[in-house]
């Protein structure tokens, strides 16, 4: 099935859900929510996996760490693979864990040459055991970090010439991460390679409650703003149309109000063309 906009699935709406029939339509889901042996959890997946594709977005790896990922962890993440077949599968370029301690949170890591090389060989031990490649997600920053020697698409394309991976462009993280460092968000998403771009996804944000709309948080809980659609288009223009996730994880719609979004991504998509000189200088 040919994957245009997805939603990310939610327990609220999965009854919702398994009665859709958008063309193109797909949903992504945490992998370490579905790690067990049987049960609910299991069974519902199980039943969307029939009818639609699905993507795993993993939060769990932490990739971005000293030590390689955890084997215990990295083999439930294969047999959920083995067994749902997804279309996708991605993960975070940040870390979560320190020896026998894990972090509630998706932590930065600065871009050097020492931890670019640690990233590597995590994203190759991840899909050597696979056996396939995964797409990396670039995180939302909220502040400067000093040990940083390498830009961020530069950084992003490296691992991805070196490892063979590709990327998860989260169009809301480059402009919350532009207007919070002084950035210039369409030269971010300019600089990105074409041909590595295996996902978009596209998520609201709001303000920080303390410092207001001078510190945004990227926090999956309003609308895709109108900068965000407009930067998406942007990229499209660049590199042709690839799968497009809504991301929605808090302060939860209808279905049918997400489904809306998610059409306003399944258009632009359609109009969307494979620029020649993309697919000739990516």
């Amino acid at each position: 099935m040919r994957l245009s906009a997805g939603l990310s699935l939610k327990p609220a709406h999965l009854a919702a859900a398994e009665e859709s029939d958008a063309d193109g339509l797909w949903f992504e889901v945490h992998p370490e929510n579905y790690m067990v042996d049987g049960g609910p959890r299991a069974a519902c997946l199980d039943r969307l996996r029939a009818r639609y594709p699905l993507s795993l977005h993993g939060v769990g790896l932490s990739l971005g760490a000293c030590a390689t990922p955890d084997t215990a962890h990295l083999r439930r993440l294969r047999q959920l693979c083995e067994r749902l077949e997804p279309a996708l599968v991605s993960e975070h370029l940040a870390w979560s864990r320190w020896d026998d301690f894990c972090l509630p949170d998706l932590l930065p890591v600065p871009r050097t040459a020492e931890a670019l090389a640690c990233v590597c060989r995590n994203v190759s031990i991840v899909q050597d055991a696979l056996g396939r490649a995964i797409a990396i997600e670039h995180p939302s920053h909220y502040l400067h970090i000093a040990e940083h020697e390498i830009d961020e698409p530069a950084f992003l394309a490296e691992l991805c010439a070196r490892t063979g991976c590709g990327l998860l462009v989260d169009v809301n993280n480059v402009h919350v991460s532009a207007h919070n460092l002084g950035l210039d968000a369409a030269a971010w998403l300019d600089a990105i390679p074409a041909a590595a771009v295996h996902e978009i996804h596209l998520a609201g944000h709001s303000a920080d409650p303390v410092l207001g709309p001078a510190l945004l948080i990227d926090s999956h809980d309003t609308p895709v703003s109108a900068t965000v659609w407009t930067l998406y288009q942007r990229l499209l223009t660049r590199i042709g149309p690839r799968p497009t996730l809504i991301e929605r994880d808090d302060r939860l719609p209808g279905f049918e109000v997400l489904m809306q979004e998610r059409g306003t991504a399944a258009a632009l998509l359609a109009a969307a063309v494979v620029p020649a000189r993309a697919m000739q200088h990516a």
